[in-house]
C-alpha cells in the first residue's frame, strides 16, 4: 500500500467548493437550486479587463514572466495602494503576483509553522488558515469573533492569546465568513500592543477591503510604521474585480520575507500566467466603476438580506458592514447549523454553508452569500421560510 506522510492527514479543505459541487450535481438531475454558498460575485469580469487579456495573447505574451510578476503590474499595485492608504510606501519591489490569495496564506504558514510553534486564527474565520497551521505541526489557536462585538476582533483578548510561541496572527478585516469590520480604534489599540512582540509577525488578509458599507473605511495594517516591517499583505482581484477564476492576487512582503517567497514560488508555480497579469494591470489602472457598481449593488442585497432573515422563524442576523456575506444566528431554531444547511440544500434547494465549516465558533450560525441576484435571494429566503414554519428539527 502507498503511504504519505503524516502531515498530509492534517489538511483540511474549503468546504463551500463541496457544496458547490453538490449544489451543480442536483441542478444537473433537474432540480431547481438556488446558490448562495460559495462565495463568488455573479457579475461579469468587465469588458476592458477581459480584452486586456486577448490583446495579450494577440501581443504575444505567451511565455514566462519573473516569478514575482511583471514590473508594470508590481508598480500598478504599489501606487493603487500608495494611493488610496497614505503612509503604506509600498514599493515595486515588495509586490509579488501570486495565483490568487491562498498561495499568501500557504507561503506565510509554511514560513511561520512548525511544531512547538503557535500560530492564530480569526474563528469563525476562512477555513484554509487552520488547515494550513495543522499541516505545518504548528499549534492553530483561535481568536474568538464575537457576534456580540459586531463579529470584529477584540484587540485586548487577542493580544491576551499571544506567547513566547506565538510566531504569526492572521487578521481578516473586511471578514468571510462574518462581513464584519474591525473598527480602526481597536487596529490601533493591536497594534500598540504588538509592538511588545517584535518577533510576531502578522499577515493581513484584505481581500475584501474595498467592499464597504455604511460609512465604513478600511484600514490597512501597512500603514503602521512600528509593525511594517512584519506585516503580510494578502491582496487581490478576484472579489473586486469579478475575476475569481482567473486565480489572480498579489502580496506585500517584508523585505526579508521577499525571498522567501520568491524561491516558493519558483518551485511552486514558476509565475502567474502572462495575459491574466496584464488584465490584472487593466483593471487597476482602467475605470473603477464596474467596482462601484457591484458594491452598491451588493449594498442593497445586503439590506434585503438582513431584513428576511430576521423575519424567519428563529433567525436573527446583525448588519454585516463588509464583503457579501451575512452570518445569521440559527440557534434558536433548534437546529445544529451544518445538519440545517444539509437539509436546506437537500429539501428547500437553497445552498448555503454551516459555520461550523469555519470554526468551532460557528456552531449555530449559517454563511449566506448575497452574491447573487436580489429576485434569487428572495426566492431563497422564502424557501427558507416555509421550510422553517413545516420542519422540525432533527
Amino acid at each position: 500500500m502507498l503511504q504519505t506522510i503524516a502531515a498530509f492527514d492534517r489538511i483540511g479543505e474549503e468546504n463551500a467548493f463541496a457544496v458547490l459541487a453538490r449544489a451543480t450535481a442536483l441542478a444537473a438531475q433537474g432540480k431547481d437550486i438556488i446558490s448562495l454558498g460559495i462565495g463568488q460575485p455573479d457579475f461579469r469580469t468587465p469588458d476592458h479587463i477581459v480584452e486586456a487579456a486577448i490583446k495579450a495573447l494577440r501581443d504575444g505574451h505567451h511565455g514566462y514572466t519573473p516569478a514575482v510578476g511583471i514590473l508594470p503590474l508590481r508598480e500598478a499595485v504599489a501606487n493603487e495602494l500608495n494611493t488610496r492608504y497614505a503612509g503604506a510606501n509600498v514599493s515595486p519591489n515588495e509586490v509579488m503576483i501570486m495565483p490568487g490569495g491562498k498561495p499568501t496564506m500557504f507561503m506565510s504558514i509554511l514560513m511561520f509553522g512548525e511544531p512547538g510553534a503557535e500560530i492564530m486564527y480569526p474563528d469563525p474565520g476562512f477555513p484554509i488558515y487552520r488547515s494550513m497551521i495543522e499541516y505545518t505541526g504548528a499549534t492553530p489557536v483561535p481568536v474568538p469573533i464575537r457576534e456580540a462585538n459586531g463579529f470584529a476582533f477584540s484587540a485586548d483578548e487577542t493580544l491576551s492569546l499571544i506567547t513566547p510561541r506565538t510566531r504569526l496572527i492572521i487578521i481578516n478585516s473586511p471578514a468571510n465568513p462574518t462581513g464584519g469590520v474591525t473598527p480602526k480604534a481597536e487596529v490601533d489599540k493591536l497594534v500598540a500592543g504588538l509592538e511588545k512582540w517584535p518577533n510576531v509577525a502578522v499577515m493581513s488578509d484584505e481581500i475584501y477591503d474595498r467592499m464597504l458599507y455604511d460609512g465604513e473605511k478600511h484600514v490597512c495594517l501597512l500603514t503602521y510604521p512600528s509593525i511594517r516591517d512584519r506585516v503580510i499583505l494578502l491582496n487581490g482581484w478576484s472579489k473586486t474585480y469579478a475575476m475569481t477564476g482567473w486565480r489572480l492576487g498579489y502580496a506585500v512582503w517584508p523585505g526579508k520575507l521577499y525571498d522567501h517567497a520568491r524561491k516558493l514560488s519558483v518551485n511552486l508555480h514558476s509565475c502567474v500566467n502572462a495575459p491574466t497579469q496584464y488584465a490584472g494591470l487593466a483593471a487597476i489602472t482602467g475605470p473603477q466603476d464596474a467596482v462601484d457598481m457591484m458594491v452598491a449593488e451588493f449594498d442593497k442585497r445586503r439590506k434585503v438580506v438582513v431584513e428576511g432573515l430576521n423575519k424567519l422563524p428563529g433567525v436573527s442576523c446583525i448588519t454585516p458592514k463588509g464583503a457579501f456575506y451575512a452570518f445569521p444566528n440559527v440557534g434558536k431554531t433548534g437546529w445544529k447549523a451544518k445538519k440545517l444547511a444539509n437539509a436546506l440544500l437537500d429539501e428547500a434547494g437553497v445552498a448555503l454553508i454551516g459555520g461550523p465549516d469555519f470554526g468551532i465558533l460557528g456552531e449555530g450560525y449559517l454563511r449566506l452569500s448575497y452574491a447573487n441576484s436580489t429576485d434569487n435571494i428572495l426566492k431563497a429566503l422564502a424557501r427558507m421560510g416555509d421550510f422553517l414554519a413545516s420542519r422540525k428539527a432533527s
